[in-house]
């Protein structure tokens, strides 16, 4: 079977989604898969995080669904078992990455630093995300580190949009991008799913051109 990371590499993109109101997670998703992404990552900022993830694993059981912004080891466990198939963290907390190795559940953790590319790969981890992007250096620091760390593949996300995505995804360091510029919280709390799928359509557009 392929892994999450590899299906990530594939479709280049991860929409990140933070739901408030879990009413609000099956017509969000349902607006990606409608524009043509069939991922996306719900992350952990809010008490809905848990149960949104299980909706949309029982509503939408051919998505690919992670779960970001893990900081502990209790929400590793609490997002696998309602059916997040990766995580993802902010930083790299050897805890919680130790914690996923352990029962070999994928994880791409974050870093922006040497010294935390070098943590993943005493680990066997070269498939990371690079957050903050933007505000750590962007592409000048993607393109620095890749010489002594040239294995190693980013997903950029943090500052990431419509402006600057096909730059990045055509860096030879970078898997993926993830961002929330299609899904912005004034989008889901107004109901404007239309205006996601189109953004979405745009952004898959944007990915073919490359």
């Amino acid at each position: 079977m392929e892994s999450p990371i590899a299906k990530i590499k594939q479709i280049k993109i991860v929409p990140i989604i933070t739901i408030h109101q879990v009413k609000d997670v099956i017509p969000v998703i349902q607006a990606l898969i409608t524009g043509g992404l069939p991922v996306v990552e719900i992350t952990f900022r809010t008490a809905a995080a848990a149960e949104a993830i299980k909706v949309a694993s029982r509503e939408f059981p051919d998505l690919l669904l992670g779960a970001g912004t893990v900081l502990t080891p209790g929400q590793v466990d609490d997002a696998y078992a309602n059916g997040a198939q990766f995580m993802v963290t902010p930083g790299f907390n050897p805890r919680v990455v130790d914690h996923c190795l352990e029962r070999n559940i994928p994880i791409i953790p974050g870093l922006n630093t040497p010294t935390q590319v070098e943590q993943a790969l005493e680990r066997a981890i070269d498939h990371v995300k690079f957050f903050p992007a933007e505000a750590s250096g962007g592409l000048a620091f993607i393109n620095a580190i890749g010489a002594p760390y040239g294995r190693v593949r980013f997903m950029a996300t943090g500052g990431i949009n419509s402006t600057n995505l096909k730059q990045y995804l055509s860096n030879p360091f970078i898997f993926a991008c993830g961002g929330s510029w299609m899904v912005k919280k004034e989008l889901i709390d107004e109901g404007r799913f239309e205006d996601i799928t189109r953004l979405v359509k745009d952004t898959v557009k944007a990915i073919g051109e490359l």
